[in-house]
């Protein structure tokens, strides 16, 4: 008996759906994804020779491999738009750069610049890099080779620089995240303008990659913080707990409106919203009571939300944090940042 016409219609379409989401989950990744990670948690000792892996880590096919050096603790990465096997690592010991993919590394900082906390480069001077040290900050005008103080308006006491992130849109334009506020630089650190005033740390600060003109932060103790002027006037955004630390915010590069915040106290955040309103979504991530959500992340390609559990590993949800699962290799890591690189090529 052949089958009426609507019916051979549902398993055209049918059969066309499946090959459309066939070829969505093998569609090949856009972003390169780099994590900052350690595993030298409970009882290992910092730096032993105990056959695990510290520093960073690329994913691949068959799950995230490590680059080159085994380094006790590195927090942060950014990375040279011209040339993306060159990219610098702030680190315990200071800055240091790879030319190579992460297959050979080198200190680029002194004995003076240790302890960095954040790195950028200026995508439109990308001989310019950015360093936040404890004390304050450094630039490079030479891709890493030399480095100087560029502190001038940051104030004498309060300057524990904790993140630093150039303007994607404009050359010389930089905020960074301190100890008693945010401050910006539109001439390259030449000079500095507190337009945030507070006595939290500011522990992220993230620009939209749909609005160049929106920022987010989030503090140790203020809250999260918005701003749609660039990052000239912020204010407090309601909804998000603010008494506890907030420790990194993520927009989702596909909507506009998804974003997620990682707490120790408060867990897995996450708006669908723009931000107005704010559900936990950390059930069935380990640790008893919240969990203690160390940093998140929101994959550019997919829409996967990460959650990396302090000394308890790496997960990722397709289904916006209603469930979890494990990443494979990370498995009681701490993963300090994550970066998405966009690929050149096949």
């Amino acid at each position: 008996m052949t089958p009426p016409v609507s019916a051979l219609r549902r398993l055209r379409h049918g059969a066309l759906a499946s090959l459309l989401g066939l070829a969505a989950v093998t569609a090949p990744a856009a972003h390169d994804l780099y994590l900052c990670a350690a595993f030298n948690n409970g009882s290992r000792v910092m730096g032993s020779n105990d056959g695990s892996a510290n520093g960073v880590f690329v994913r691949t096919d068959d799950g995230f491999r490590h680059l080159g050096l085994n380094f006790p603790l590195i927090i942060s990465v950014t990375f040279d738009p011209r040339a993306p096997n060159v990219f610098f690592a702030a680190c315990l010991s200071g800055v240091l750069r790879t030319l190579d993919g992460g297959k050979s590394w080198r200190l680029v900082t002194g004995w003076e610049e240790t302890e960095s906390k954040s790195v950028a480069v200026d995508a439109h001077a990308p001989d310019t890099v950015y360093a936040g040290l404890p004390d304050g900050l450094v630039v490079s005008r030479d891709r890493g080779q030399t480095w100087r103080r560029a502190e001038h308006g940051l104030p004498e006491r309060g300057k524990y620089t904790q993140v630093v992130r150039a303007d994607r849109t404009k050359q010389g334009r930089v905020l960074i995240g301190c100890e008693t506020g945010i401050y910006l630089t539109e001439d390259s650190a030449e000079s500095w303008r507190r337009v945030w005033l507070t006595t939290d740390t500011v522990n992220d600060l993230q620009q939209s990659p749909h609005d160049p003109k929106l920022w987010m932060a989030v503090t140790q103790s203020a809250g999260a913080l918005i701003s749609r002027d660039g990052g000239v006037t912020w204010k407090k955004l309601d909804g998000v707990p603010a008494k506890k630390a907030l420790y990194n915010v993520a927009f989702d590069s596909r909507d506009p409106k998804r974003l997620a915040i990682a707490s120790w106290s408060h867990g897995l955040l996450l708006s669908e919203d723009g931000g107005v309103t704010w559900t936990p979504r950390h059930a069935g991530l380990p640790g008893e009571g919240t969990p203690r959500v160390w940093r998140t992340a929101i994959d550019p390609d997919n829409g996967d939300l990460f959650a990396a559990v302090f000394g308890q590993g790496l997960y990722v949800s397709a289904v916006s944090g209603r469930s979890w699962r494990p990443v494979p290799g990370m498995e009681g890591s701490s993963v300090q940042t994550f970066t998405f690189v966009p690929r050149s090529g096949p």
